[in-house]
């Protein structure tokens, strides 16, 4: 029991030295001494950069908001053109033949060309004789009343001086109601009748089936 007594006192005594002394006061001051490990902060202050080994990181670029592509407002078409229409003379419109007629001996070639425009081709026009003795010009009727419009002009002073028109269909019975009957009929080539009104300055040609192939105007 004794013994017991004695070993607790050796344990306590030198547990209290190794503390440094009674009541555990430290004999040094507690900042001389270092902090185990376990104990130091182990954490960097918020606002200390820590670089770690590789290459240098790409530097921060702000972001910006990406808006999204605006397509460019389509550029509106030329407005349609107006279609521009030559204006021709009244009569002329009502029946181009008829009006070819009232100017013969007074156009001449260029007259012809400024309202009907460029001809298409062109002949020569002979005499009884055989002789020329003028030019025929060919030229599309722009009122489309006729097929086509021959104009024979003088080969002595230019003016015109005979309409040759074409039709597109017409009979001779449509022309006898249109002009009447007052011809003389003359046989031509080819089954053709040749019908010259005596009451008015027009010839009349026609072919066997009884279509008028073109009549004159003079």
């Amino acid at each position: 029991m004794q013994f017991g007594r004695i070993l607790c006192t050796v344990l306590f005594t030198g547990f209290a030295g190794w503390c440094g002394g009674p009541g555990g006061s430290d004999p040094e001051p507690a900042r001389s001494r270092p902090l185990p490990p376990v104990l130091r902060n182990q954490e960097r202050p918020a606002d200390v950069i820590v670089r770690l080994p590789g290459p240098a990181p790409a530097p921060m670029v702000e972001s910006a908001t990406v808006k999204p592509a605006v397509a460019p407002a389509p550029i509106p078409d030329d407005p349609p053109r107006p279609l521009l229409r030559r204006i021709y003379p009244p009569r002329f419109e009502q029946d181009s033949a008829s009006f070819c007629q009232e100017v013969i001996g007074q156009w001449m070639v260029q007259d012809a060309r400024f309202l009907l425009g460029e001809p298409l081709r062109e002949r020569p026009a002979y005499d009884d004789r055989g002789a020329k003795s003028g030019t025929i010009y060919a030229f599309s009727d722009p009122t489309s009343r006729y097929k086509e419009l021959e104009l024979d002009f003088s080969g002595t002073d230019g003016t015109l001086r005979t309409v040759f028109v074409y039709p597109f269909h017409l009979t001779w019975q449509e022309a006898r109601h249109r002009w009447g009957d007052q011809v003389s009929a003359t046989d031509a080539n080819n089954g053709r009748r040749f019908y010259s009104y005596v009451d008015r300055r027009l010839d009349v040609l026609v072919d066997h089936a009884g279509k008028v192939v073109s009549f004159g105007l003079y």
